[in-house]
């Protein structure tokens, strides 16, 4: 039985991507997530830190920055994963970085949760300190995205892509020539 109701049409592809209670084991990307939320608490602790203490705000500068760069070279491996597996599979962006219907309810959950709650932290850290390095915290959340996407491009389930038919090219001595009649 697939997680998520609405995942019924794609679970034949979605065998791979059951949470790990129904799988008996970890779920594939188990370490994907445990990275989103790691990193998440990582910026909630020290930017709460810092907004508290002025003087721990360096920290939480380096910790946003880190998450900030990491999401950025994540977000693109996720990408790069995601154009190979296109080649195959019909693959859109939201399927990929918001895993709208590539992915059991439990894991989007997870992996979008963590990225809501580094825009919460992020933006409520910038709006009670503006203009301190609390404020770079708002480049953090590229971390949580990057890592929805990248479970996304090696996990979710996509269908089968799709051959196209060619049109056919309707050229001006067609359109001019008159249709014969059999004899």
């Amino acid at each position: 039985m697939p997680a998520d109701p609405t995942d019924a049409t794609h679970a034949a592809d979605a065998t791979h991507a059951t949470d790990s209670t129904e799988a008996g084991g970890p779920a594939p990307g188990d370490g994907i997530i445990r990275a989103s939320w790691l990193g998440t608490g990582a910026l909630a602790v020290v930017t709460l830190a810092g907004a508290v203490v002025p003087a721990v705000d360096i920290v939480a500068l380096v910790v946003a920055a880190a998450l900030f760069l990491a999401g950025t070279v994540l977000f693109f491996a996720a990408f790069v994963k995601a154009v190979d597996r296109s080649r195959t599979e019909e693959i859109g962006v939201m399927n990929v970085f918001f895993l709208d219907h590539s992915a059991p309810r439990s894991i989007r959950r997870s992996l979008l949760g963590s990225f809501a709650v580094e825009i919460a932290v992020a933006v409520a850290a910038a709006a009670v300190r503006p203009n301190t390095s609390l404020a770079f915290g708002i480049l953090a959340p590229v971390y949580g995205l990057a890592l929805a996407g990248l479970w996304g491009a090696r996990h979710g389930a996509f269908p089968a892509r799709t051959p196209k038919t060619p049109k056919t090219r309707e050229t001006r001595e067609t359109r001019k020539s008159p249709k014969r009649s059999p004899e």
